[in-house]
C-alpha cells in the first residue's frame, strides 16, 4: 500500500469505527480505517459505498503514524504494538464518541456500571420515548453516535451506554446526567489486575461535570461512595439512590414496598410489584432510570407507564421457553461474576447451571454458596474449564463439560427435572467458542427452541 497522508485513521472497523469515519466523511475530514481483523460484509460495502479507504487483516504502520489523531474502538488494548507505536509517536488516541461529542448538539445521559447499564440504559431510553422526548440510543447499544451526529438534524437528547473501555479515551466530553450503577471486579485484566485502576476509569464519566448537571450513583457502592466524600465539594447534583429506607438519598425504598424519588421539591413513588421486571438488580435499575427521567423533566404519568410496560433486552435473563416442564433462560449477557449472582438470586426453582467462558480474572468462590444451594447440576461451556472444576468438584454431584451450545442443551436436558430452570447465565466473555455474548445467546436461543420441536414431534 502507498502510504498516503490522512487527517484521521480509525481503528476498527465495526459499529463505532465506521460511524467515526462516516461522521469524518460527513464534515471533510481525511479518513482511513484499519482493521486487523476481517471487515464484517455489511460493514465492508458501508465503507465503499461512501468512498473510504481501508485495509483488512493487517495494521499498516507507513499511513497509521501519519495521521494527526486516532479513533480507537474499545476492543483494542493499550497494550497493543499499534497502539504503542501511536502514542511513541505522539498522536492523540480518542474514543468514538470522543470524537462524536464534538459534533453533538443534544443534551447526552451516560450510563456506566460493572452490572445493569444495558437494562437501565434500554429502560432510560423506552422512558424518554415513552415521554414523547426527542431521543437517541448510542454507545454499547443502538447505533454508534457518531453514526447520528453525521447530521445537523439530531435527536435534542441521546442515552448512551459506556464501558470504561471507552471512557478511557475520553477527555472533553461532556456528560450531562450521569448514571453509575455499580463498581464491581470485571476486565481486571486490562487494569493490570487493579481493581482501583478499573475503578477510577469509570469515574472518568464525571470528569466534564458543572453544576447544571446531575450525577446518580448507587449509594451502598463502597468506592463510589468514599470518591464522592474525598472529592467534596463536587460541582455536579449529586443523587444518590440506596435500596432501603434512606432520608436525604435521592431514591429508596419505603417500608411497604414503595420505590420513592424524591429531590429538588419532586416527589414520586411506585409499587415495587409493579415494575416490569422483578429482583433488587432492577429495583435499582428502575432507581436510577426514574431519577434521571425526573432530572430531565418527564411527567409522572409517562414515567409510570414506562416502568410497567417496559420489556428487558435479549440475552438479559430472557425466558426463551418451557420444555417437558424446564424453563429455559438466556443470560448470556451475564460475562462477570457479579452479573451471575445477580442471576442467581432470581432463581426460584433448582437449576441447571451453564458457565465458562473467556476467565477475566474470576474468582468463582463469590458464588458457590449459591450455586451450592441452589444447583442441581453445572455444565461448563468453554474451551478450559480447569478452574471451574477445581471451585466445584466434589461439592457438586452432576458436573459435565461441553464444546458447542448443541452439547450443553442436551446435556442439561438430561440433568434437569420438571420444574426445574436450565440457566445460562457464564460469569465469562464469550470469545473462546463465540463471536460475542449475542451470538452465545442467539446459539442457546436456537438450540433449546430446536429440542422444542424435536420433543413436539414425538
Amino acid at each position: 500500500m502507498d502510504a498516503c497522508n490522512y487527517d484521521i485513521v480509525v481503528l476498527g472497523a465495526g459499529e463505532s469505527g465506521v460511524g467515526a469515519a462516516l461522521l469524518c466523511k460527513s464534515r471533510g475530514i481525511s479518513v482511513f480505517v484499519s482493521d486487523y481483523g476481517q471487515i464484517s460484509d455489511k460493514y465492508r460495502k458501508e465503507l465503499e459505498e461512501h468512498s473510504i479507504p481501508y485495509e483488512e487483516r493487517q495494521h499498516t504502520r507507513e499511513v497509521i503514524l501519519q495521521a494527526r489523531e486516532v479513533i480507537k474502538s474499545p476492543g483494542i488494548p493499550h497494550t497493543a504494538p499499534i497502539i504503542k507505536a501511536i502514542c511513541e509517536a505522539n498522536i492523540p488516541v480518542v474514543s468514538e464518541i470522543e470524537f462524536a461529542g464534538r459534533y453533538t448538539k443534544g443534551r447526552t445521559i451516560g450510563i456506566t456500571g460493572s452490572n445493569g447499564k444495558t437494562t437501565t440504559t434500554m429502560w432510560l431510553y423506552h422512558i424518554l420515548e415513552t415521554a414523547g422526548y426527542s431521543v437517541g440510543l448510542a454507545g454499547n447499544v443502538g447505533f454508534s453516535l457518531a453514526r447520528q451526529v453525521c447530521t445537523d438534524e439530531q435527536p435534542d437528547y441521546f442515552v448512551i451506554e459506556l464501558s470504561s473501555f471507552q471512557l478511557d479515551d475520553m477527555y472533553d466530553f461532556h456528560v450531562h446526567v450521569a448514571l453509575l450503577m455499580n463498581i464491581t471486579p470485571d476486565h481486571l485484566d486490562r487494569y493490570n489486575n487493579s481493581m482501583e485502576q478499573y475503578a477510577l476509569a469509570k469515574m472518568r464519566i464525571l470528569q466534564n461535570q458543572t453544576s447544571q448537571d446531575a450525577f446518580i450513583y448507587w449509594g451502598e457502592d463502597e468506592f463510589i461512595t468514599q470518591y464522592v466524600l474525598a472529592n467534596q465539594p463536587m460541582p455536579m447534583q449529586l443523587l444518590p439512590f440506596v435500596t432501603y429506607e434512606q432520608a436525604g438519598a435521592a431514591a429508596d425504598k419505603s417500608d411497604d414496598h414503595l420505590m420513592r424519588v424524591h429531590f429538588s421539591g419532586r416527589s414520586f413513588e411506585y409499587p415495587i410489584s409493579s415494575l416490569a421486571l422483578q429482583g433488587p438488580h432492577n429495583l435499582q435499575n428502575a432507581m436510577a432510570a426514574s431519577c434521571a427521567a425526573l432530572f430531565l423533566g418527564v411527567p409522572e404519568e409517562a414515567l409510570r407507564t414506562a416502568l410497567h410496560d417496559f420489556v428487558n433486552v435479549p440475552h438479559r435473563l430472557e425466558k426463551v421457553a418451557v420444555v417437558e416442564g424446564v424453563r429455559y433462560i438466556n443470560d448470556s449477557k451475564a460475562t462477570n461474576i457479579n452479573s451471575t449472582y445477580y442471576a442467581l438470586r432470581t432463581m426460584t426453582t433448582p437449576y441447571v447451571l451453564i458457565l465458562g467462558g473467556t476467565d477475566k480474572g474470576n474468582n468463582y468462590e463469590e458464588i458457590a454458596d449459591l450455586v451450592l444451594s441452589g444447583a442441581r447440576a453445572l455444565v461448563f461451556l468453554t474451551t478450559d474449564s480447569a478452574k471451574l472444576h477445581q471451585t466445584f468438584d466434589g461439592r457438586i454431584d452432576l458436573i459435565a463439560d461441553a464444546h458447542s451450545m448443541e452439547e450443553a442443551i442436551k446435556i442439561s436436558h438430561s440433568f434437569a427435572q420438571e420444574g426445574d430452570t436450565v440457566l445460562l447465565s457464564p460469569a465469562c466473555a464469550s470469545f473462546d467458542l463465540f463471536n460475542n455474548y449475542e451470538h452465545r445467546g442467539d446459539c442457546f436461543r436456537e438450540q433449546v427452541l430446536t429440542l422444542k420441536r424435536e420433543l413436539e414431534c414425538k
